[in-house]
């Protein structure tokens, strides 16, 4: 199994965390900063991860407010 890139891992960690109920549907997730100082990842790597969850149907942005987990995601 080849290795997994940094988006990767992060953007499966934080599907499973939105999945199990973690993150519920409506709250907002964490800013690019935090994921960045949790997972100690790069900016480019928070926003690819953002991108695919938005992708996978589970968040939605809103402009100036954040990343929030879809309420029927």
């Amino acid at each position: 199994m080849p290795p997994q890139y940094a988006y990767q891992r992060v953007a499966e960690d934080m599907t499973n965390r939105i999945k199990s109920g973690e993150f519920q549907p409506g709250s907002r997730l964490p800013s690019r900063a935090e994921l960045c100082e949790h997972y100690k990842v790069s900016s480019f790597v928070a926003d690819r991860v953002f991108l695919i969850l938005k992708m996978q149907g589970l968040t939605e942005s809103l402009p100036g407010a954040g990343v929030y987990v879809k309420e029927n995601g």
